[in-house]
C-alpha cells in the first residue's frame, strides 16, 4: 500500500477535501485580506488543484462567505453532543467552545465582524443575520427551551441582540485587550444566563401585566 502523502490526499472524500479547503482559506484570509488571497494561493496551501475550489464553492467570493458564516456560527454538532445536563452546564459547555474557536481563528474572525463594522458588504450582513438567527435556535436547544411558546419572538429577539453584545466583546478581548480570556467566558456565560432566567421572565410578566382588564370603579350604590 502507498504511504505517499500525495496519494492519500487524492482519497479523501468530499467532504474531507472541502473541510481541508476551508481550513486553508480562514488560514489566509485571517492573515491577509480579501483582496491579497487568491484562489491559487488557497489551492497551494490544501494542497490541491485550483479547479476544485470553483467545484466545491464557486470561486473566491463564495468560499470567503463560507469562512465568514462559518465564525458566525456555533455548529450543530456541538449542541448534538452537549452532555445530558443541567442547562447553566450546557450552556456554559457551549460558550467554552465558542471562545475557543474564534481563538484558534480570531484573524478570520476579525476580518469577518470587521467587515461588519464597516457595514458595505450586503453578502457579509445577510450572513450575520442568518447567523443570528441560527444562534438563537442553538440557544435555545442548549438551554433546554427548545419547546417555549409563550413570548418565543420576543425572546429570540433578545437571544439575536445577545448576538451583537457577544460580537462586541470579543473586539474588547481580541482588539482592545481590555477582557481576559476568562473574564469573556464569564461575562457572556453569565449574560446569557441572567436573559434566560430574569429578563426573559420579566418580560412576559409585563406582556401579562400588558394584558390584564383595567380595573372596575366601585359600583356606587
Amino acid at each position: 500500500m502507498s504511504t505517499d502523502p500525495e496519494t492519500r490526499r487524492r482519497r479523501l472524500d468530499p467532504a474531507a477535501r472541502r473541510a481541508e479547503i476551508l481550513a486553508a482559506a480562514r488560514r489566509l484570509f485571517g492573515a491577509g485580506t480579501y483582496a491579497s488571497v487568491s484562489t491559487s494561493d488557497i489551492a497551494k496551501a490544501a494542497g490541491v488543484a485550483r479547479p476544485l475550489i470553483n467545484h466545491y464553492f464557486g470561486g473566491k467570493r463564495e468560499l470567503y462567505l463560507e469562512v465568514v458564516r462559518q465564525m458566525m456560527i456555533v455548529p450543530a454538532p456541538v449542541i448534538e453532543n452537549l452532555p445530558d445536563t443541567t442547562a447553566e452546564e450546557r450552556l456554559a459547555i457551549s460558550v467554552a467552545h465558542w471562545i475557543e474557536v474564534v481563538e484558534r481563528n480570531q484573524q478570520a474572525w476579525l476580518t469577518a465582524i470587521g467587515q461588519e463594522a464597516v457595514g458595505r458588504d450586503p453578502d457579509i450582513e445577510r450572513i450575520m443575520l442568518e447567523g443570528d438567527e441560527i444562534a438563537a435556535d442553538r440557544v435555545l436547544a442548549a438551554a433546554l427551551m427548545s419547546d417555549i411558546t409563550e413570548g418565543r419572538e420576543e425572546l429570540r429577539a433578545m437571544i439575536r441582540s445577545y448576538g451583537g453584545m457577544l460580537r462586541a466583546a470579543s473586539r474588547e478581548w481580541l482588539i482592545r485587550g481590555t477582557l481576559g480570556r476568562e473574564e469573556l467566558r464569564v461575562f457572556l456565560t453569565d449574560s446569557i444566563l441572567h436573559l434566560l432566567r430574569v429578563t426573559y421572565p420579566a418580560v412576559l410578566a409585563t406582556r401579562s401585566a400588558g394584558r390584564k382588564p383595567p380595573a372596575s370603579s366601585p359600583s356606587s350604590v
